[in-house]
């Protein structure tokens, strides 16, 4: 089955598929507001790799969820794809003589950081998915940088194939081939590709077998990864997902990244003597929890959605708007930068920086309900932070502090 036409084909959905995915990876990135603080951030140095940050809306809610979605359901989706690209092209790999002229130790190193740049990306990509965190650093890092590298040897590598790929998928018809059983499949002509088998055996499976071999591996991860983004009743199908099922029902019962235990929060860290300090320029608030309560509540109807493609359907909050906090410390009109602190002791949730345009957003609340209910003690309680199309991870829980316009 080898030859320039099947990788092509391959090929070509790649074509299709690997750009967007970089796209909606480097927006996932931009969602992380990087560029506020170095709690936001763990990627040193970026440079010009973050030419593309910017202000993430607020609007509408559920564009991180649709975006992060996307990311990982199709980086799920690739998987048997990417997998049959590579076997279609092992001759080419271990080619004699390795190198022949300039050109072609271009291709041959764009070739080999494309290879290791897609198998570091997939494979470090799922690992995050199934929260597997056995990255050597920082997997926003490894990532990052990784994804830079996987997309420039992309590119070049895009550019000397493309003629190529052009005159094999002219050179064959996709619908003569998806009629071919395998009695019927032979060679296709030998060229300088390398990609033909020089003494093929008879065919066990035809090019049309292949590719529905293919498609059906990635339609059935589509099916068991997607639920878990989509919601509704799709989320019962999401089995590969962590976070797929719905846990236990009640107001509390939506899923969470991680308990109140898993971060090591005491009971003394959320009970009577739990205070919540607002801080601004020169002047500072210490609350109760019952002077929460008091104040002006606002509510929302948001969903949590997290780096890992997961997300909640939509829960109604009812809290405290941050820029009514940001008033308490005599910040009125349009509140600055704030920084959120919580009684987690490290870890990626124990702080985070939301932008003003996020603080001024009307649905954005330091949340003491859901769905009618106090906050449980793993989704945040006594109070937590909700921003429309926020990433999970910056939706900080159990916070304690809050400090508007200050360095950070």
């Amino acid at each position: 089955m080898r030859g320039p036409w099947l990788t092509s084909v391959f090929g070509l959905v790649l074509l299709a598929g690997i750009p967007l995915m970089f796209v909606t990876g480097l927006l996932s990135y931009a969602a992380y507001n990087p560029d506020l603080a170095a709690v936001n951030d763990q990627t040193p140095d970026k440079g010009w790799l973050g030419f593309y940050l910017f202000a993430w809306p607020t609007r509408p809610v559920w564009l991180y969820r649709l975006n992060q979605g996307v990311h990982v359901t199709l980086g799920v989706v690739l998987v048997p794809v990417l997998l049959a690209k590579l076997w279609s092209v092992i001759p080419r790999l271990f080619s004699w003589p390795p190198l022949r002229s300039p050109a072609h130790a271009l291709d041959r190193l764009s070739l080999l950081l494309l290879v290791g740049g897609a198998l570091f990306e997939f494979v470090t990509g799922v690992l995050n998915i199934q929260l597997h965190y056995i990255f050597p650093g920082s997997f926003y890092t490894l990532h990052f940088y990784g994804a830079w590298v996987f997309i420039g040897a992309f590119a070049v590598h895009t550019c000397f194939r493309i003629p190529v790929m052009i005159r094999a998928l002219r050179g064959r018809s996709l619908r003569a081939e998806l009629r071919t059983g395998t009695a019927c499949t032979v060679p296709e002509p030998p060229d300088d590709s390398g990609l033909v088998t020089p003494r093929p055996a008879p065919a066990t499976l035809s090019r049309r077998g292949a590719l529905a071999t293919v498609g059906a591996g990635s339609l059935v991860l589509f099916a068991v990864t997607a639920g878990q983004s989509i919601g509704g009743w799709w989320r019962s199908t999401a089995l590969l997902a962590p976070h797929g099922q719905e846990p236990a029902p009640g107001p509390n019962g939506f899923q969470i990244n991680k308990s109140a235990a898993d971060v090591g929060i005491r009971p003394a860290d959320i009970g009577p003597d739990w205070r919540l300090t607002v801080r601004g320029p020169g002047r500072e608030r210490v609350l109760t929890l019952d002077q929460l309560r008091d104040l002006p509540q606002s509510s929302a109807a948001l969903p949590i959605a997290c780096v890992e493609g997961w997300s909640t359907p939509d829960q109604h909050w009812s809290g405290v708007r941050l820029a009514d906090l940001a008033a308490l410390v005599g910040l009125t009109g349009d509140p600055p930068d704030v920084f959120v602190e919580s009684v987690e002791r490290g870890g990626s949730f124990a702080s985070t920086v939301l932008r003003d345009n996020q603080v001024r957003d009307p649905q954005s609340l330091l949340a003491l309900r859901v769905n009618g209910a106090d906050l449980s003690p793993d989704h945040g309680y006594p109070a937590r932070i909700i921003v429309p199309a926020n990433p999970g991870v910056h939706n900080t829980k159990w916070v304690t502090r809050l400090t508007f316009g200050a360095a950070r």
